[in-house]
């Protein structure tokens, strides 16, 4: 008898994989044919076994999509706070039209100011300016990392087209590539990377600590008092990305972001005492958001490492008879 769930995971193996690898067929489109598919072997273990260790790792693997799905709700709220306030002004629309903004105590309602002004450039908040990227950050900020010192490396395919963490990094000597360090964003500037979109916030490093990753990557940092998941959650806005990718030029195939052209999109600064509420309110999101995905880290190692094992009945899960007579 053979248990589903245990045959999901059974297909998973390296044992498995490598035997349909083997009795696969074709060149641009690989597939294996009904008949080869009935000769691959399988050794099973009794039924009671199979449905045990498939519940295992169903369980870890239920648990690390939580996590996932919790960090792209926690993501979805921030960048919604971001829209809320730096895009549709909703505070200040509010307090302009006598409301009390929702969602908002009275001390950070307060710090919102309650009318428009023309800044040459448009209506902003009474207080507020609006800047250019490049005056409002740093643009490729100078990092150092001498050539050959080993550090961090990211690669493109280490950075999501959904989510600000990185998959992974590797030590690596430093060659030639971008620079960064804890608070920066890494946002893609070739095509289909940026198109895909391609964004990571580095959380990753150690304090001090200096990364290198692909030269694919331009690196963004807000500037006081703007704090630094701003740049992220600016690098996700859809208006931001429509501006970088019409900023693009070159061979087709090959276009990338041309900074100086980025560095005229038009960011809001808020005065600083919003700045730093918004700040406290995100980066309590940032910090869960890594949070989860270590722990989604973890708990894929660990079921990997189980995988092979509970499949092929190597770890024990129920006592043996032998045990059982001790008893």
């Amino acid at each position: 008898m053979l248990d589903n769930t245990y045959l999901l995971y059974l297909l998973q193996t390296e044992e498995m994989l490598d035997q349909l690898r083997a009795r696969a067929t074709g060149t641009t489109v690989v597939g294996i044919k009904q008949s080869e598919l009935r000769k691959v072997r399988v050794s099973l273990p009794p039924v009671d076994q199979q449905k045990a260790g498939a519940r295992i790792l169903k369980t870890l693997d239920d648990r690390i999509t939580l996590l996932r799905e919790t960090n792209a709700t926690l993501e979805a709220i921030a960048q919604a706070l971001f829209k809320s306030w730096f895009v549709d002004f909703d505070p200040v629309r509010a307090k302009a039209q006598g409301r009390q903004p929702e969602g908002m105590d009275a001390t950070t309602a307060a710090l919102f100011p309650d009318s428009f002004e023309e800044s040459g450039l448009g209506l902003v908040p009474k207080g507020w300016s609006f800047h250019t990227l490049a005056d409002a950050y740093e643009i490729n900020p100078v990092r150092k990392l001498r050539k050959g010192e080993r550090a961090p490396y990211v690669d493109m395919a280490s950075v999501g087209t959904q989510g600000h963490t990185v998959h992974g990094s590797t030590d690596r000597e430093m060659g030639s590539g971008s620079k960064f360090v804890n608070g920066d964003t890494l946002l893609a500037r070739i095509t289909p990377c940026l198109e895909n979109g391609k964004t990571a916030f580095v959380d990753f490093l150690r304090a001090g600590q200096v990364g290198w990753g692909s030269t694919e990557f331009v690196v963004l940092r807000p500037k006081e008092p703007l704090p630094a998941y701003h740049g992220y959650l600016l690098s996700r806005h859809p208006a931001f990305r429509d501006h970088a990718i019409q900023s693009m030029s070159g061979t087709s195939g090959r276009q990338r972001i041309q900074n100086d052209v980025l560095g005229r999109y038009l960011v809001v600064v808020p005065t600083a005492e919003v700045a730093n509420v918004f700040a406290e309110l995100v980066d309590v999101v940032q910090q869960k958001i890594a949070a989860n995905h270590a722990q989604a880290q973890a708990l894929t190692q660990l079921r990997d490492t189980l995988l092979p094992r509970l499949i092929s009945g190597r770890i024990g899960l129920f006592p043996s008879a032998e045990s059982k007579e001790a008893k």
